[in-house]
């Protein structure tokens, strides 16, 4: 039986800047595939900008085909990068976890949450002038929050963060959003926990 895999995000999901084949859901999916597991291409929910509120907006909009064998959901860089509050991104964080879970046909198990990036440390953020080390404890605390609720629901959590700042040399032309090599090593890391999503 096919597995439908539904990707929701922003940018990071998306793949700003980099080919359709070098964007993670992409690239998890041909890894996938290379285990033998029998999956879609991915369904992608995401657009560069989105904050939480308005991926949950465009999914009221969507046309989904439940149950998903696998989702995964990727959200909150734009509303730190807007200075949004962090009680906010909890709240709304957790609906949409919620609905990520319904899509699974309520297997929270089929649903991989993957933190957010720190794009504090690229050559754009350098470039605005932005102070990196109040960019990282922002989006340490928003991973904590997406973290926490991901552990209260059940699902599965993988940490990116760590690779996006042992690697601010792997970015796309605009200097702000991952290459597709940067994918690539968030795709190793997120691979095993969607290995076991999927079983």
């Amino acid at each position: 039986m096919l597995l439908h895999y539904l990707a929701l995000g922003d940018s990071y999901t998306i793949g700003e800047a980099v080919p359709a084949a070098g964007r993670w859901p992409a690239q998890l999916v041909v890894r996938l595939r290379e285990r033998g597991v029998a999956i879609d291409d991915p369904q992608i929910v995401a657009v560069t900008g989105w904050t939480t509120d308005e991926l949950s907006s465009a999914m009221d909009a969507a046309s989904f085909a439940p149950p998903y064998g696998l989702v995964t959901l990727l959200i909150g860089v734009n509303n730190q990068y807007r200075g949004r509050d962090a009680g906010e991104y909890r709240d709304e964080f957790a609906r949409l976890l919620r609905r990520a879970v319904g899509l699974a046909g309520g297997h929270a198990s089929r649903v991989v949450v993957v933190s957010i990036p720190d794009w504090g440390v690229t050559r754009f953020a350098r470039e605005q002038g932005r102070d990196p080390a109040q960019i990282a404890q922002a989006l340490d605390a928003y991973n904590a929050i997406a973290r926490d609720e991901t552990g209260r629901a059940g699902a599965r959590w993988v940490d990116i963060t760590p690779i996006s700042r042992r690697h601010p040399e792997l970015v796309a032309e605009d200097g702000l959003h991952p290459s597709a090599q940067q994918y690539a090593l968030w795709t190793e890391a997120i691979l095993p926990v969607a290995a076991a999503a999927v079983k």
